[in-house]
């Protein structure tokens, strides 16, 4: 009788559907290539904050509550909190310095 083996072929057609859904989609993949465990560490290190932050020790009321909740936590850690790893900014202000340092030039045409 031939073993039943709990494999990685449902995790490999999950994978090739989730790439399909998304190819169909016009949408590219945010996951880094396969051995690159750095998109994983940076999600997994967003969620252990936001667990630690936001969800520990509390409890909302409604659904519409927690909405709120979460689109606030996730403003407040884009726009102010401070990120060791970004030099003690908040992302925000990488961003708006990265896109000033990346705005075209436009040359000035004397006469």
């Amino acid at each position: 009788m031939p073993a039943a083996r709990a494999g990685s072929t449902g995790r490999r057609n999950t994978s090739i559907d989730y790439t399909q859904t998304l190819d169909d989609a016009g949408v590219l993949g945010s996951i880094g290539t396969v051995g690159d465990a750095y998109d994983n560490a940076t999600a997994e290190s967003f969620v252990d904050s936001f667990k630690t932050e936001l969800i520990a020790d509390r409890s909302w009321t409604s659904r519409s509550q927690l909405e709120l909740a979460v689109l606030e936590y996730v403003a407040w850690f884009n726009n102010e909190r401070i990120h060791e790893n970004l030099d003690d900014r908040p992302p925000r202000e990488v961003e708006e310095l990265y896109a000033v340092k990346r705005e075209p030039t436009i040359p000035i045409k004397r006469r």
